[in-house]
C-alpha cells in the first residue's frame, strides 16, 4: 500500500500487528513515551506528508491516558502535513456514557468525539458503538463495523444443533442486537428484563397462576394446526406462550421458599424514574443492569420472555463489563427456563476486576466467546478454560485497504468468508 502509513498505539499493540501483518506492511515507526511528571510524548519517526495516515488506538483499563497518545498522534500527524487521518478506535472509549443518565450530568462520548475532531481527525472507523446513535456526535464521517458476522460464524460452526438454539437478550435495550443476529442465524430470541421496582406481591401472585399458564399452554400447543391455504385473507397462526419469573439476590438466582428481602426505593430513583418515564424514554440502549452496583444488595425479579427449554441460550451483548447480570441470567435459563447451555456472547471482553473469574466460576456458563478489540492479558487467558477469543483483525484490515483505495465498505460483510482464508 503506497501512500500510507499505519501507527499502532499502545493500547492493543497486538490487534495493530495483526493488522499490519494483514496489509502485508510494517507498523510505522514512533516513540511513544512518558515524561517522569506523567506527561506523554509522542515523536514520529517517518514523513507523513500527502499519505493516508491510520492510528489503531483501542480502549484498554489505563483508558486515559491512552485518549491523550490518541489525540497527540493524531495532532502530530496533522502537524506533518498528512493528507488524511483515520483514528481506528476498535472498542470506542466512554461510550457507555453516551447520554444523559441523570441530572447535571455529562454525555462524555460525544466530548470525546469533539476531541478526536478537534485534534484532527478526519475519518473514525470502530467496532459496534454501544449505541448506533453515536455517528452523529461526529462532523466527520464514521464507519460502524460489526462484529456479529464473525460472532454468527464461530456460532455456525462451533455450537451443536444451533438451528435450535435461542438468542438472548439480557435487557431491554440489547433487543435489537439481537434481533440481528437471530436473523442471520435464523433461529429464535427471547428476552430477559430484570425488574427490582415489583413487589414481591407481584411475584406470589405469579406463582398462584404460573399453574394455569402452563396448562393454557399445553393446551394451546397440543392443538393440531390448521392449515387455510385455501381461504383468502387467512394465514397459519402458531401461538406460542410463556414467561418464567425467578427472584435474584447478590446476583444470584434463589429459591423460592427462601425468606423475603424488602426492596428498598430511594426516593431520589423513584423519581428519576417516573420523570423519564414522562419524558417518554424509550428501552432503545437503555442502561444496562451492570451499572446498578449500588443496587446489587437488593432483591430483585428476572423474568424471561420466551422458550428456551432444552435449547442452547446465547446471551449476546455489545461487551462485557461486570459479571452480575450475565451470571443471574445464565442461572435463570438453566435453572427455571430448561436450557441445555449457556454460552455468553460479546463484542468487546473488558472484564472489569474480577469479572472473568466469576463467569469462569459460575456452573451455568458453558462458554464465554469475545472478539479480540480489547486488549485481554496473558494471564486472564491461561486461566481461563471457558474463553474464547476470535480475531476481527481481517475485517479492520479490509475496512483500511477499501477507504485507503476508494473501495465500497458495505460490501464487507458480504464476502466476510474471503477475509479468512
Amino acid at each position: 500500500m503506497r501512500k500510507c502509513k499505519v501507527f499502532v498505539g499502545n493500547s492493543h499493540p497486538d490487534l495493530g500487528k495483526l493488522v499490519c501483518a494483514r496489509l502485508g506492511i510494517e507498523p510505522a515507526p514512533c516513540t511513544l513515551k512518558k515524561f517522569s511528571n506523567g506527561e506523554t510524548s509522542v515523536q514520529i519517526g517517518v514523513s507523513v506528508r500527502d499519505e493516508d495516515v491510520y492510528i489503531i488506538q483501542s480502549g484498554s483499563n489505563t483508558i486515559n491516558d491512552h485518549i491523550m497518545e490518541l489525540l497527540i498522534l493524531v495532532s502530530a500527524c496533522r502537524g506533518g502535513s498528512a493528507k488524511k487521518i483515520t483514528a481506528v478506535i476498535p472498542q470506542f472509549p466512554y461510550s457507555k456514557q453516551c447520554k444523559m443518565r441523570k441530572h447535571r450530568g455529562a454525555i462524555t462520548a460525544r466530548m470525546l468525539a469533539n476531541m478526536l475532531i478537534m485534534a484532527g481527525a478526519d475519518h473514525v472507523i470502530s467496532m459496534d458503538l454501544h449505541a448506533s446513535q453515536m455517528q452523529g456526535f461526529f462532523s466527520k464521517p464514521v464507519d460502524n463495523l460489526y462484529g456479529a458476522p464473525s460472532l454468527a460464524k464461530w456460532i455456525r460452526e462451533n455450537v451443536q444443533d444451533y438451528q435450535d438454539a435461542v438468542v438472548v437478550s439480557k435487557n431491554a435495550g440489547g433487543t435489537k442486537r439481537v434481533t440481528a443476529l437471530a436473523d442471520a442465524l435464523k433461529i429464535n430470541f427471547a428476552m430477559i428484563h430484570t425488574d427490582r421496582r415489583r413487589s414481591q406481591d407481584i411475584y406470589t401472585q405469579n406463582k398462584k397462576t404460573s399453574a394455569n399458564r402452563r396448562q393454557s399452554s399445553i393446551r394451546r400447543n397440543s392443538k393440531p394446526t390448521i392449515s387455510q391455504e385455501n381461504v383468502p385473507g387467512e394465514h397459519n397462526i402458531i401461538l406460542t406462550n410463556g414467561f418464567q419469573t425467578a427472584r435474584i439476590r447478590n446476583g444470584h438466582v434463589i429459591a423460592d421458599d427462601e425468606e423475603e428481602v424488602a426492596v428498598e426505593i430511594d426516593n431520589d430513583d423513584e423519581s428519576a424514574f417516573s420523570d423519564s418515564c414522562a419524558l417518554g424514554e424509550t428501552y432503545e440502549n437503555g442502561d444496562s443492569d451492570d451499572e446498578e452496583d449500588e443496587q446489587v444488595q437488593k432483591e430483585k425479579l428476572i423474568t424471561l420472555v420466551g422458550n428456551v427449554r432444552d435449547c442452547s441460550a446465547i446471551i449476546l451483548d455489545d461487551m462485557i463489563d461486570r459479571p452480575g447480570s450475565f451470571i443471574s441470567a445464565a442461572e435463570h435459563l438453566v435453572k427455571n427456563c430448561g436450557a441445555k447451555k449457556v454460552y455468553v456472547v460479546a463484542t468487546h471482553g473488558l472484564f472489569t476486576g474480577d469479572c472473568l473469574e466469576e463467569l469462569e466460576k459460575s456452573d451455568a456458563i458453558h462458554q464465554i466467546i469475545v472478539t479480540n478489540t480489547y486488549p485481554i492479558s496473558p494471564e486472564h487467558r491461561s486461566k481461563s478454560k471457558k474463553l474464547v477469543i476470535i480475531d476481527v483483525a481481517p475485517i479492520f484490515a479490509e475496512c483500511i485497504r477499501r477507504d485507503h483505495y476508494g473501495e465500497s465498505i458495505s460490501v464487507l460483510f458480504d464476502n466476510l468468508a474471503s477475509l479468512y482464508k
